[in-house]
Parts: structure tokens; C-alpha cells; sequence
């Protein structure tokens, strides 16, 4: 599942990918595969490339550490190992004249029977030159739970039951997440305004492993650009 359905959130939120993600570094050895991308987009903003730079750089820390701890244990337990792999790539949702938004898959496998992937996403603020976390721009998580948490919750309710194919009322173990326990995606149509939110919930979020990632794409309506800071409401645009 690692692949399937990643493109049409990026496009369906942002309309159309501003630019494809390069590999920035590469490397495999007996312990582990790396790879690191990010967008032309990223690389032209001096500060948000030296971040991207620094997670680049803890990220490789973390997956050669992973794999040589574990090499090591399985060398003392004289069990086989399995080579580890690590690979995170950036990509931009859209770009209006403000906000540059982008998205990151990231996957670690680390020996066992499968990998996991997750996505992460930040909001570039090119005025003031910060890095925010998309839900900075509303008011509240409360705020944003009641204008998208019903609509959240019935999506997923048929996108369960479509995929395990039956319906899954009251489930304990996975009950809807709330939408700060998800990932957001700010996407825009035109790359004027922001016109679009995507919701992600990760593996594990909201199902069992074998049901993937669950990712609803909303328009901008009224009612949540109501939730939007009032600093911010001007780069917001209730959708067509």
C-alpha cells in the first residue's frame, strides 16, 4: 500500500504537483538505503533549504543508527538480518504568492514483516520566512473538529465499508479519528488563493494495516474559512 492513492491526494488537493521532487542524496551500503528528495521550489528558498537540509541530515542519523543497532543484535543472536531502507520525499502541494505548501512521504523499513509510510506536511510562510504546521492557520483544533469532523467521520465510514466490504459501526479499535490526529494538506486550484484542505490519516490512524491510508480531499467552504485566523483569511478562498 505504500504507493497507492499518494498521487491523487497531492493532485486532487493542489490541483496540479508545482514541481516534481530530485533526489538530493542517495546511499546504500550492506546496512541500509537512504534516499532524500525535495521539489526545485524548496531549494530556492534559502532558510527553508538549510531546515530541509538539517531534517535530511537527522533523518540519515536515525535510519544508520536503526540498522547498525539492529545488525548488530542480530549478529549477537545469530539471526538473519535484513537490510533497512529509508526514504522521505518532499513534494509541493501548491504555491500561492505566500504559502508554499508541501507534503512528505516518508518509509522506514526496518527488518520486520512490513515498512511503514507516513506523510507530514508544513506551510511556508515566504513574507516572514517561517515554517508553520498547516493547522497554525485556524483557530483551534476544537473549531476545525466541528466544521470537519462530522463531514470527516461519514466519509470514512463509507470508505471503511467500501474497502473491507461491509460496514464497520462502532468500531472500538478504530473509532474516527479527530481531525488533529490527522495530517493536513493546504491546496489551492489556481495557486492564488487557498481553496482546498486534504485530510490524511496515516497507517494505523484509522483501520488496520492492510487498508491503507484513508485521504479525503474538502473545498474550501464558508464555514471553514470561518476558522481561519483572521490574520490569514485573506489568502483563503471559499471554493467554486
Amino acid at each position: 500500500m505504500r504507493a497507492t492513492g499518494r498521487a491523487w491526494i497531492m493532485v486532487s488537493v493542489g490541483a496540479a504537483l508545482v514541481g516534481s521532487a530530485a533526489p538530493t542524496a542517495a546511499e546504500r551500503d550492506a546496512a541500509y538505503t537512504f534516499a532524500y528528495a525535495i521539489p526545485p521550489a524548496a531549494t530556492r528558498v534559502p532558510r527553508l533549504r538549510r531546515w530541509l537540509e538539517q531534517d535530511r541530515v537527522r533523518f540519515r542519523q536515525t535510519v544508520a543508527r536503526d540498522a547498525d543497532a539492529d545488525r548488530a543484535e542480530r549478529a549477537k543472536e545469530r539471526y538473519p538480518f535484513h537490510q533497512h531502507e529509508g526514504t522521505r520525499t518532499w513534494k509541493v502541494v501548491t504555491e500561492t504568492p505566500r504559502l508554499l505548501s508541501l507534503s512528505a512521504e516518508s518509509y522506514r523499513f526496518t527488518g520486520g514483516a512490513h515498512g511503514g509510510t507516513i506523510i507530514e506536511s508544513i506551510v511556508w510562510d515566504k513574507a516572514r520566512s517561517r515554517r508553520l504546521d498547516p493547522r497554525a492557520l485556524f483557530m483551534s483544533a476544537e473549531t476545525v473538529q466541528r466544521v470537519l469532523g462530522p463531514r470527516w467521520c461519514a466519509w470514512l465510514a463509507r470508505e471503511r465499508a467500501r474497502r473491507t466490504g461491509g460496514a464497520v459501526p462502532n468500531d472500538a479499535t478504530f473509532p474516527c479519528p479527530k481531525i488533529a490526529e490527522l495530517t493536513m494538506l493546504l491546496g489551492s486550484t489556481d495557486r492564488r488563493a487557498v481553496d482546498r484542505v486534504g485530510l490524511i490519516a496515516g497507517q494505523y490512524v484509522a483501520g488496520a494495516y492492510v487498508e491503507g491510508m484513508y485521504e479525503m480531499t474538502v473545498p474550501m467552504t464558508p464555514d471553514l474559512l470561518a476558522a481561519v485566523r483572521p490574520e490569514w483569511r485573506e489568502l483563503f478562498r471559499a471554493g467554486r
